[in-house]
């Protein structure tokens, strides 16, 4: 398990401006709250959910029905374009803390998530001609998957403006546009389209899922990572949680995202949920005094008294059994 800690990816010195920017942008999508519009379970569109919660003044309801919990009313498409595009937040990440911290996320976390792509492309006999990321970001996956030469094509869509110019300084072919947007031949197709942490974002995450899949080879993976709404840093800290943030419209769980990837004519081969943060982020609510533990005495032991000898064997231990709160779905296209 790799030794990653907040602090690495979420340098404290970095992260006070961070939180006025994303006041900022909470306020940007506030001031457009009467556009809201209902929506249905995004993972199994069945419109029967109660409330959960609510913070920074979204309302966050459960499907009853798969457990999925998400943001109703939300915004629009419209919407989110405009929000995206505008972003603060997004620029100051994209200007500041992505490059300061780029190294150790390389090292921690994008070195092993390419390790990871290569050996389930081996286990699933998954040829390694191209390779599509959707949602490309600062492009350090692209970047650091180009460097072990296996793919002969690397591509990436990434429609923001900002981020899109960042992934073609590093020398990655771009498509600056939304996924659902990209249209292929058939002879274009890939073999494995990738997608890490965006389908939380989206207004149709099916819809999404369903454009991702047309770019696909029969036979070829996607591969898809997101917040885990079951995992365990979510459900312990529940509005806490920094996971649980306005530009976050879904919370699915494995079941839940299986279901949409089935429904739109993928197979689901393999699911986990091997983040490394679940039992940090606790911990680190408990330390600065936002999250009460004086009544739990197992979380006093766990991730206090005896963090040193219990910490990493109890994230293991959510890891594996599928616990976490950041998980990964392989599903093969018919």
């Amino acid at each position: 398990m790799a030794n990653l800690k907040e602090e690495d990816i979420r340098p404290d010195a970095l992260m006070e401006k961070q939180k006025v920017f994303a006041a900022v942008d909470v306020g940007r999508l506030l001031s457009r709250y009467d556009e809201f519009v209902h929506a249905n379970c995004p993972a199994c569109g069945v419109d029967d959910s109660e409330h959960k919660f609510e913070k920074n003044g979204m309302k966050y309801v459960e499907c009853r029905n798969c457990e999925t919990f998400y943001i109703n009313p939300r915004p629009t498409k419209e919407i989110l374009a405009w929000f995206y595009q505008e972003s603060p937040n997004y620029a100051y990440w994209n200007d500041v803390i992505f490059p300061s911290s780029e190294s150790v996320r390389r090292e921690k976390i994008f070195a092993p998530r390419v390790d990871r792509l290569l050996e389930l492309c081996e286990k699933y006999e998954i040829k390694t001609h191209s390779l599509l990321e959707v949602g490309a970001g600062f492009g350090t996956f692209c970047s650091e998957l180009k460097s072990r030469d296996v793919f002969k094509k690397v591509v990436a869509v990434e429609p923001t403006p900002d981020l899109a110019e960042t992934c073609r300084t590093k020398g990655i072919d771009v498509i600056e546009k939304p996924v659902e947007d990209v249209v292929l031949n058939k002879d274009e197709l890939f073999d494995v389209v990738v997608n890490f942490e965006v389908i939380e974002h989206l207004f149709l995450p099916g819809e999404f899922i369903g454009a991702a899949s047309k770019l696909l080879k029969p036979g070829g993976i996607l591969i898809l990572t997101c917040p885990n709404g079951k995992g365990f840093d979510v459900e312990v800290l529940g509005v806490l949680s920094d996971t649980v943030d306005h530009e976050h419209l879904n919370y699915f769980n494995p079941g839940s995202l299986g279901h949409l990837l089935e429904n739109n004519g993928l197979e689901v081969v393999e699911s986990f949920t091997p983040g490394v943060l679940d039992a940090d982020l606790v911990r680190n609510k408990i330390l600065s005094k936002k999250f009460d533990v004086s009544s739990q005495p197992f979380f006093k032991k766990i991730l206090l008294e005896n963090w040193e000898e219990y910490g990493d064997a109890f994230q293991k231990f959510l890891i594996d059994n599928k616990l976490s709160s950041n998980m990964w779905l392989v599903a093969r296209k018919r």
